[in-house]
């Protein structure tokens, strides 16, 4: 599910042209997606990874930046 969530998330695929390669079908990978929106896995993984390479000593402060991903939003979205 990770897999097809970041795959249209990298690609601009949409949900429902997700390949059969990734399992789950579009309509599910989105609904899950929305679920661990709703729950902010994604901030939490953001603070467990970020965390893990502070301890091995993997992160260059200084040459960190913030990205983001941008999805169209369907029907006029907020």
């Amino acid at each position: 599910m990770l897999a097809a969530i970041v795959f249209v998330a990298t690609t601009g695929c949409t949900w429902w042209r997700l390949p059969p390669v990734f399992g789950p079908s579009g309509p599910a990978a989105h609904r899950r997606f929305t679920e661990w929106s709703t729950a902010r896995v994604w901030g939490k993984l953001q603070r467990v990874v970020l965390d893990e390479l502070g301890t091995r000593g993997g992160l260059e402060w200084p040459r960190c930046a913030i990205d983001s991903v941008n999805m169209r939003a369907l029907k006029g979205g907020t």
